[in-house]
């Protein structure tokens, strides 16, 4: 999990929260440590000023799953980047498809002023727009976690 660059640790709850309204782009998108169970992680993305999270976990085989809207078949994947970028496609049963990612490296460069580099992580999706105005779905909205609205009490 420490090579995965939006791999952000035991960050907790409301500083994934405020990481994502700092970017405020819709599907823009972290990873944090669960802050109830553990050995379990959490994507977290943004979406029309909400933070929407699903739970990632290890199964007994080592393959990886996430938490979506019910309904939507369970996916495993071997690696967690393989599972991000199936989340990275609309219809995967996350509230948008994950378009920006939050890097630690971003997160640090952001906050000392200097300029990102040549090589940093571009939008994960190449055709966003279709997808920031769509409404999420009435299963995305009853996850827990999922009706605390992000406020920008920060610059």
């Amino acid at each position: 999990m420490e090579n995965l660059p939006v791999y952000h640790g035991p960050i907790g709850k409301e500083e994934g929260e405020r990481r994502l309204a700092q970017d405020g782009r819709d599907g823009c998108y972290l990873v944090r440590n669960s802050d109830s169970v553990p050995e379990v992680y959490c994507l977290c993305v943004l979406y029309s000023g909400f933070v929407y999270t699903y739970r990632l976990h290890k199964d007994d085989t080592g393959s990886w799953a996430a938490d979506t809207t019910p309904g939507v078949q369970k996916r495993y994947f071997r690696q967690i980047k393989n599972l991000i970028a199936a989340f990275q496609k609309p219809g995967q049963g996350i509230a948008i498809p994950l378009l920006y990612p939050v890097t630690a490296q971003t997160r640090a460069q952001t906050h000392t002023g200097a300029p990102a580099p040549a090589n940093s992580l571009p939008p994960t999706h190449s055709s966003q727009n279709a997808y920031l105005h769509q409404p999420p779905t009435h299963a995305a909205k009853g996850h827990k976690n999922r009706n605390k609205e992000v406020r920008q009490a920060f610059g």
